[in-house]
């Protein structure tokens, strides 16, 4: 016995679709993901995306903008996995260098300082070489410039 999926009216998915962008800020992509896995047709897809264009549940800037915040106050991410990962969520360039305004200089400088101290002082390895690249490894995963992460190793490993 095989499950049949729900299958929802254009109107219906309208509202679906509302409550899921209202609920958090999508993007494009996702919201397009979603419906597909509802069965929707392309047309009714577009039609679906321009109301919610309309009505601004869906604003590509306004996504970007609260992921770069977000993932940098919480997961402590570098600009080059936030690159990354907004690039995998098809958001424009010019939307990702106004969501980069996001984060001031001053403030991505005082964390990669803080996020490379407090991770030195949990790595217990001894060898100071196999140290380093723990800690190079770890920043550069997080998608810290290189030029920052190799200073910073050096200066904190000696």
């Amino acid at each position: 016995m095989y499950q049949t999926s729900k299958t929802y009216t254009v109107e219906q998915a309208k509202r679906k679709l509302e409550h899921y962008c209202a609920y958090q800020e999508r993007c494009h992509k996702e919201v397009q993901e979603k419906l597909r896995g509802m069965s929707m047709i392309p047309e009714a897809i577009d039609e679906i995306i321009v109301h919610l264009l309309q009505h601004n549940f869906l604003n590509e800037e306004r996504f970007a903008k609260a992921f770069v915040r977000g993932k940098f106050n919480t997961k402590k991410w570098g600009r080059g996995r936030l690159l990354t990962e907004l690039k995998r969520k098809a958001i424009s360039k010019a939307n990702i260098d106004i969501a980069f305004k996001e984060i001031s200089d001053n403030d991505y400088i005082e964390t990669f300082n803080a996020l490379a101290e407090k991770r030195i002082a949990s790595i217990k390895e001894t060898d100071k070489y196999k140290k380093k690249k723990k800690l190079i490894d770890y920043l550069l995963y997080r998608g810290w410039e290189s030029y920052l992460v190799f200073e910073k190793a050096n200066e904190l490993i000696k």
